[in-house]
């Protein structure tokens, strides 16, 4: 790492700050151009620990962000990035999630969610490994939010902000892997009545979410670690970003999968 453990948790105390008030801090990547991946990572997990010490905020899973090829050269890397949910994250289905005054530049993300029946543990874990360690996969809505002022960010600056991760919803009808092809399911976005966007599976990491989920346990696994059975895992989004305001309502349709609608207060 190239930043000392004061500055990295300066940062982090930065980040929560903005998250509690609402208000966003100038990039990071700028006023610290020295600030590495390594770096970045040990920010978002003091970031979260501060949730959890200070509101009593607990994981109950993680997000895969940048598996978009498009994004990933916009940002000049070529891996997805992952940050942390929370159980403060988790909005149940049907519930209007208020976005004024607690979030600063919503945009939401359709998505397909996995919540495992098994432990994951890398290297070496497949797309086969994936599905064999899925309890069921639903429709998903993750509000990403970037705490970086006017969404200004480079990788280590979304990375450091618990990968521009707000809150999610995931939808009431489960589904086993088993009875869908991951890679081939379209999904169809809606704002406000309209088509806005379509996407499938495949435009996780050009592949599959299942792809991406055998990633993030790898990435994981390099670090001694596991994703454990019955997290959340969201797999990063099949359509572009959505910028949303209060009074939106915003509707996905998976194929295999069914609908999932949102409204925004």
């Amino acid at each position: 790492m190239s930043m000392d453990a004061k500055r990295r948790q300066t940062l982090a105390e930065e980040l929560y700050r903005a998250l509690r008030d609402a208000a966003p801090v100038d990039p990071i990547s700028e006023r610290h151009p020295e600030m590495g991946i390594d770096d970045a990572y040990d920010i978002s997990g003091r970031f979260l620990q501060l949730r959890m010490d200070n509101d009593g905020e607990r994981v109950i899973g993680r997000k895969i962000g940048i598996t978009a090829k498009a994004v990933q050269r916009m940002l000049d890397v070529d891996q997805p990035d992952y940050g942390w949910l929370t159980d403060a994250m988790w909005v149940p289905h049907g519930a209007a999630i208020t976005i004024a005054g607690t979030m600063i530049a919503p945009r939401v993300e359709g998505e397909i969610a996995f919540v495992l029946a098994d432990d994951l543990a890398g290297p070496g874990v497949s797309e086969a490994d994936v599905l064999a360690a899925t309890d069921f996969v639903a429709p998903c809505f993750e509000i990403v939010d970037s705490r970086i002022r006017d969404w200004k960010i480079r990788i280590t600056d979304t990375i450091a902000d618990n990968a521009s991760c707000g809150m999610f919803m995931i939808g009431p009808r489960a589904v086993s892997p088993f009875d869908l092809d991951l890679s081939t399911c379209g999904m169809v976005f809606e704002l406000n009545g309209e088509i806005t966007a379509t996407g499938a599976g495949a435009a996780a990491l050009g592949a599959s979410p299942l792809t991406t989920v055998a990633w993030l346990a790898n990435a994981f696994g390099a670090r001694g670690e596991s994703l454990k059975a019955g997290e959340v895992i969201l797999s990063g989004s099949l359509v572009p970003l959505q910028p949303v305001k209060v009074g939106d309502v915003a509707r996905i349709h998976v194929g295999g999968l069914g609908d999932l609608s949102i409204r925004f207060a």
